[in-house]
């Protein structure tokens, strides 16, 4: 699995890094989505799924 993130569409909900904390966070200065981990381990990757389902802004994605 490999996740990425759109800066540029975030809408700074928080809810990625609310599911999957350990591959997803908010940047401090403007609360947008930080990748923390682009290739999370399998541990993660149901949570990676999850977040993003919920992201209203579709602005967190993966591949397999």
């Amino acid at each position: 699995m490999r996740v990425t993130a759109d800066r540029t569409v975030c809408i700074g909900a928080g809810l990625c890094a609310l599911t999957a904390p350990a591959v997803f966070d908010q940047d401090d200065d403007d609360g947008l989505v930080k990748v923390l981990n682009p290739d999370p381990d399998t541990a993660s990757q149901e949570a990676v799924r999850e977040a993003v389902n919920i992201c209203p802004s579709g602005a967190v994605a993966f591949t397999e």
